[in-house]
């Protein structure tokens, strides 16, 4: 098999069949999400994206199969750039000129910072998001998604995030009803056209070349339409940093994070169905050079798309040459078709992307979350309501952070559980921890003046609070022995817990033995100055039935 550059050629007819398939599908969601993201006369900067980044990001990624570009994510960070832009007083309407250059700086930083991630070798770490996290972010921004198309849905403009679009389409109800028809129209395709006619003609494909034409002979009723495409291929234009930097570089950071995830989860997807395995750091630079250079030509920033890999894959395509297809494709719909493109109404943009919200809500989880741990549900729930109602970036970072310590918390109760804290040695807890007959015999022996604590697992920080709160139980025994038999790692924060806990042993008069330490933890207790270390619990309790003697 001919290798070049990594591109494997031996499946050239598979991957121009899936990049051509890919594209299919990728052209309504492109011009769909640059008109959500930026709005009227936006649609054409979701294609140039889509161009720009679907074939950057497969020729430089780490993931084969993978097609990139505008994503739900993605374009509602935009929007939500567009919206604090215009709350300090840039001028929201892309004819004025002054908005696209700032928006296409944070579109470039997100791109620089994506190279960042992936020269610090961070790919790794951005995939250990909890699920319950990654599916109230995704649930959230598929309710947002669905909440900023009800205005235009309408035939009703609206402007801003979810609580302000919903506003104004409540304080200025006044339905289009050849929008709503439209709507209506693109929602019937996209919902009940048949498998084996979307299997051919994609559902949204197939809503643009139907509610278009119809949409045509509605006369002179007035309908919001894409409007007026600028010809030719995009120019390079240099973004602006000006006095706007800060909330230019916090809207960047926000691009490249949520871009990370979006685009290394859907990577994940794509190991699974093509049986391969990506590199996620390789695949953070692709990203991010595609998103750089995006935002040099004026396009909307993209990722990893689920939707349109998936489809790829299983259209034939398995390497990069599919996702570079697939972009050439819509560069040839660009340059030819604008004139076509322009008749398109918003409506029909809307009812595309109330699919697509829908399609990314994971209703899945949302149903069974409840019943498989009330912590989950309430961190799922509550990113949710976050990422809905506050924002984007902060929804990650707090419910992360609140995951992590429910699970810290958990890890703990199973590394503490041979410590009761009212009696070690109670039957309970020994029936727990079940000692072998002849270290029982020796423990029985010691007529109840030694306390024996066993800890489990690798000892983190969480466990420290629980050895420091037992810290007092020594004075009411002669001796105390820690087991550590089950203890592969000890973090530094529970070997200082230990430390304490065998000096405290130490100012009582009490003798203190830790046993059953592997060498790595027998090295990091030494380094602390901790003394009498035995090698194994039943030799500890030999010598403390001999200290009794």
């Amino acid at each position: 098999m001919k290798i070049i550059n990594g591109f494997h050629l031996k499946n050239v007819r598979g991957d121009i069949l899936g990049g051509i398939t890919a594209a299919v599908v990728a052209l309504p969601l492109a011009l769909a999400f640059g008109n959500a993201a930026l709005g009227p006369g936006g649609a054409i900067y979701g294609l140039y994206g889509a161009v720009v980044v679907g074939f950057l990001a497969a020729l430089f990624g780490g993931t084969p199969a993978q097609v990139s570009g505008p994503t739900g994510p993605m374009s509602v960070t935009v929007a939500g750039v567009v919206a604090g832009l215009a709350a300090v007083g840039v001028p929201r309407d892309l004819s004025a000129g002054q908005i696209l250059p700032l928006v296409m700086a944070a579109v470039v930083i997100g791109g620089l910072l994506q190279i960042l991630f992936g020269i610090l070798k961070l790919g790794k770490y951005i995939t250990l998001v909890p699920y319950s996290v990654v599916s109230g972010f995704m649930s959230g921004i598929g309710v947002i998604i669905i909440a900023l198309q009800i205005g235009p849905l309408l035939g009703i403009s609206t402007r801003g995030g979810v609580v302000e679009s919903l506003s104004t389409v409540f304080s200025n109800f006044q339905p289009n009803g050849a929008a709503i028809g439209v709507a209506i129209m693109t929602l019937g395709i996209v919902f009940l056209t048949p498998r084996k006619i979307s299997q051919w003609v994609p559902s949204p494909l197939l809503a643009l070349l139907i509610v278009t034409p119809i949409s045509l002979f509605f006369g002179d009723v007035a309908l919001d339409r894409i409007g007026e495409i600028p010809k030719g291929v995009p120019s390079l234009n240099f973004p602006s940093f000006n006095q706007y930097f800060p909330i230019i570089f916090k809207a960047g950071l926000v691009l490249a994070v949520l871009g990370a995830i979006d685009s290394l989860l859907t990577s994940l997807v794509a190991d699974n169905i093509s049986q391969t395995k990506h590199n996620s750091d390789r695949e953070l630079i692709g990203q991010g050079i595609g998103n750089a250079v995006a935002g040099l030509f004026s396009g909307l920033p993209g990722a990893g798309a689920t939707m349109r890999t998936v489809i790829n894959v299983k259209s034939g395509g398995s390497t990069p040459i599919s996702g570079m297809v697939h972009s050439l494709v819509l560069f040839i719909v660009l340059v030819g078709a604008g004139p076509l493109a322009e008749q398109i109404p918003t409506a029909l943009l809307a009812g595309i992307l109330i699919k697509v919200g829908l399609d990314i809500i994971d209703w899945g989880f949302l149903r069974r979350a409840h019943k498989l741990s009330l912590k989950t549900s309430v961190v799922m729930y509550g990113v949710l309501l976050m990422t809905v109602f506050w924002d984007l970036i902060w929804a990650v970072l707090v419910g992360v952070f609140i995951a992590n310590m429910l699970t810290i918390d958990s890890i703990t109760e199973t590394q503490l559980e041979g410590m009761d804290e009212d009696n070690p040695l109670s039957e309970d807890n020994q029936a727990k921890n079940a000692l072998p007959a002849d270290e029982k015999a020796l423990l029985d022996r010691c007529a109840g003046e030694v306390m024996l604590f066993r800890l489990k697992g690798p000892l983190s920080f969480g466990a420290a609070k629980g050895i420091s709160e037992r810290m007092m139980l020594v004075r009411n025994y002669k001796i105390l022995i820690l087991d550590i038999t089950d203890v592969p790692r000890l973090g530094v924060t529970a070997t200082l817990a230990i430390e304490d806990m065998m000096q405290e042993a130490k100012n009582n008069s009490r003798k203190a033995f830790v046993a059953g330490a592997n060498e790595k933890v027998k090295d990091r207790l030494a380094k602390f100055g901790v003394e009498g270390i035995i090698e194994t619990r039943k030799e500890a309790l030999e010598t403390a039935l001999n200290e009794l003697a």
